[in-house]
């Protein structure tokens, strides 16, 4: 019963929201329990089942994070050392921050670092490569300041294990943990992924078709430096091992104390709806009195979500292969398997009434290194939409994901600026705007990064 309930939620989610193909797995009393619906690729139909590959993107992180926990318990790694301990070369545009910042930093995303350097298909485009670029990407805020989620940040920290281990990055993740845990299905690179099922993400055109993503993955193949950040693919069958491993007593690949202490708050983040905070890596969310950790990941045309709550040794897995529409079809699976199975019904923070004066103050242009997000208000509902930059969109030989047009959003009661994101893709996404000494609006929060102001009244 568990299992049909399951399967016949997830089917009717995915063809309401037009997904091509989902799989999605339950940890419950020792448990699994799978459902799949539709096919790998609309071009090449195959059904998709639990031992199918999908992208994991910025999951991946919680796998550097624990393979860099393994070294700080065996003694060769310190969380509160520099990173240039580790990786002297490392220069950055502010050589303060570049001396300061630590381990730890990179694992809280406290480092400063903004999201990302582009991959432009040129150069060196190793971990080495990547950090021979970082000079050029820009700093938000001192080392230790504030949470903004970077994946250079976790770039880096891959660089990190390179170094200390004296293996390529993919090596060691296998040494350190896949091989160790038994993830046998989950992967670096399309020629791993190619020999095995997997799905194709998909985007929508704008006469409304679906058609493949390229590239496959969020980066082009060969783009070994972001691998740390978002680089494995992975199966629902391989993600649940990974639960049980994350639930368990490290079994061989770190001690029990170290593997937990990656669940203890180390930065508290602010009116996001990814979480209440992080912890190592995770993303940490009270669920009506229940601990939750948790990561979610987005790439081309593919979206994934991993949800553990510990206390009752429950985990869930969503993945779809669709841009987009992925994202809200993952959160709903998770609410779903919450409140079916655990009980717990999340609710949704409600708007206060579009107030004029306030939406002209906010609305203007944002953006980090790779995008726009613009927040405009015609007079009677204030808008946010979000987009890869048109410049970089441009130069490039590569099809990108599609951006997030605008949909309407409002501020949550109180005077803390903070909105909640109603409809869209993004729908039920929370964030909040921050202010300088002066009052004056600088800067946006969006899935736990930080954009910063460059226009107003947009």
């Amino acid at each position: 019963m568990q299992q049909d309930e399951l399967q016949e939620f997830i089917k009717t989610q995915a063809m309401e929201l037009g997904v091509p193909g989902v799989a999605v797995g339950v940890l419950l009393d020792g448990q699994e329990i799978y459902a799949s619906h539709g096919v790998t690729s609309l071009s090449n139909p195959v059904p998709v089942d639990e031992k199918t590959l999908f992208h994991l993107a910025s999951v991946s992180k919680t796998f550097t994070a624990t393979a860099l926990m393994r070294l700080v318990a065996e003694g060769k790694v310190d969380l509160d050392a520099p990173v240039r301990h580790y990786v002297p070369e490392l220069n950055l545009a502010d050589e303060r921050a570049a001396a300061a910042i630590t381990v730890l930093n990179l694992l809280n995303h406290t480092s400063g670092l903004d999201w990302n350097l582009i991959d432009d298909g040129e150069g060196d485009r190793s971990l080495a490569g990547l950090v021979a670029k970082l000079p050029q990407l820009p700093l938000i805020a001192p080392p230790g300041a504030r949470a903004s989620y970077s994946q250079a940040g976790y770039n880096l920290a891959g660089r990190i294990i390179e170094k200390v281990t004296g293996l390529p990055f993919e090596q060691a993740m296998a040494a350190l943990v896949l091989e160790p845990v038994g993830l046998a299905d989950t992967v670096y690179g399309l020629s791993e992924v190619m020999v095995r099922k997997f799905a194709v993400g998909h985007n929508r055109s704008d006469d409304g078709e679906l058609r493949p993503a390229r590239p496959w993955a969020a980066f082009r193949e060969g783009a070994r430096g972001d691998n740390p950040g978002g680089g494995l693919a992975s199966s629902v069958s391989d993600l649940l091992r990974w639960a049980r491993f994350q639930l368990g007593e490290g079994e061989g690949v770190l001690p029990e104390a170290e593997l937990h202490r990656m669940r203890e708050q180390t930065v508290e983040l602010r009116a996001s709806t990814l979480g209440d905070g992080f912890g190592i890596c995770w993303f940490l969310r009270d669920l009506d009195g229940l601990h939750g950790i948790g990561h979610g990941g987005s790439g081309n045309g593919q979206f994934a979500e991993l949800l553990i709550v510990p206390e009752r040794n429950f985990a869930v897995v969503s993945l779809a292969n669709v841009g987009l529409d992925g994202y809200p079809f993952n959160q709903s699976v998770v609410r779903w398997a919450l409140e079916n199975y655990l009980g717990i019904v999340e609710q949704t923070a409600q708007p206060v009434p579009y107030d004029k004066e306030r939406a002209q103050e906010v609305a203007g242009r944002y953006d980090i290194d790779a995008m726009n997000l613009d927040i405009a208000s015609d007079g009677t509902r204030l808008t946010l939409a979000v987009g890869i930059k048109p410049e970089i969109r441009e130069a490039s030989d590569e099809e990108m994901p599609p951006d997030y047009p605008a949909a309407e959003i409002g501020f949550l009661p109180g005077d803390n600026d903070e909105y909640i994101v109603t409809e869209g893709g993004l729908e039920g996404q929370r964030g909040y705007f921050s202010r300088d000494a002066d009052g004056a609006v600088t800067g946006v929060d969006l899935a736990g990064r930080l954009f910063k102001r460059v226009t107003q009244a947009f």
